[in-house]
């Protein structure tokens, strides 16, 4: 059920890789007196977060556990493939897995790609954290595949990708724990999905009330909250699999935090 009382400020967890600045701004821009707290978590612990209480909705990696945590996908990242700059590989706009058979593959305690088998070679051990194997690709010890943003996220001059082709992607989503829909995650559900000031899709302002306490004009009621998820379904529903609203564009292709586009939109 939607919460008839909005706590005093909004909780916004994030994964590393993820961008939420936009959305914050736009957030500022509309609910000024709502301070929004960001908090950075790591990936495999951001559901946790969640239905600990530690924060009101989250930019997460899925899958997340469906029946806990309600979930609308935004976008699909491309996979990259992180090598030292005079590495072979670099002679290629793209590569597939396949191209990457002789090479020692890194495999992070942390990895969000979800592997059912690692390409390449195993290295002798998995490396703590994404940035312990990214230390280890700029030493020649091997190649790591991230996600796009990873890739950017841990930018060195030393360092390049290159798009591969056909492996597993990661996609990010916006969740909540479906026992606390709120209307302030109501409110940041319309900022992702691009909704106006003045739409009326979410949430709905509170009737004026004419002389006597009678309230005038129509109030949406749950034919409105119908369609945006009042049972705390919204991103089963009405987010969908599709690749939708976008942090980024299209497929990176050279080293650095620019240069490249970022990630994929998803359609239906």
């Amino acid at each position: 059920m939607t919460g008839s009382e909005a706590p005093p400020s909004f909780r916004l967890a994030y994964v590393p890789g993820v961008t939420p600045d936009k959305w914050v701004r736009i957030w500022n821009e509309r609910l000024p007196g709502v301070p929004l707290s960001l908090t950075q978590v790591p990936a495999a612990g951001a559901g946790g977060v969640l239905l600990d209480g530690d924060a009101d909705a989250g930019l997460v990696r899925l899958p997340v556990d469906r029946t806990l945590l309600s979930a609308i996908p935004l976008y699909t990242e491309t996979t990259v493939v992180l090598i030292p700059r005079d590495h072979l590989v670099t002679a290629a706009d793209e590569v597939s897995v396949g191209d990457l058979a002789d090479e020692i593959v890194l495999h992070p305690l942390d990895d969000v790609l979800g592997w059912e088998r690692l390409p390449g070679r195993p290295a002798l051990e998995r490396p703590a954290t994404t940035a312990d194997a990214v230390e280890l690709v700029a030493a020649g010890i091997g190649v790591l595949l991230v996600p796009l943003s990873l890739a950017r996220l841990h930018h060195r001059k030393d360092l390049t990708y290159r798009t591969v082709t056909d492996a597993p992607e990661s996609s990010v989503a916006l969740s909540w724990p479906e026992a606390a829909h709120t209307d302030r995650v109501e409110d940041f559900i319309g900022i992702v999905r691009g909704r106006t000031v003045n739409s009326t899709r979410g949430r709905q302002p509170e009737p004026t009330r004419a002389k006597g306490g009678k309230a005038t004009g129509r109030q949406s009621g749950d034919a409105t909250r119908r369609g945006t998820g009042g049972n705390g379904r919204t991103g089963t529903r009405t987010g969908g699999t599709g690749r939708g609203a976008s942090a980024g564009k299209g497929r990176g292709k050279g080293g650095g935090t620019g240069g490249g586009r970022g990630s994929r939109p998803r359609h239906r």
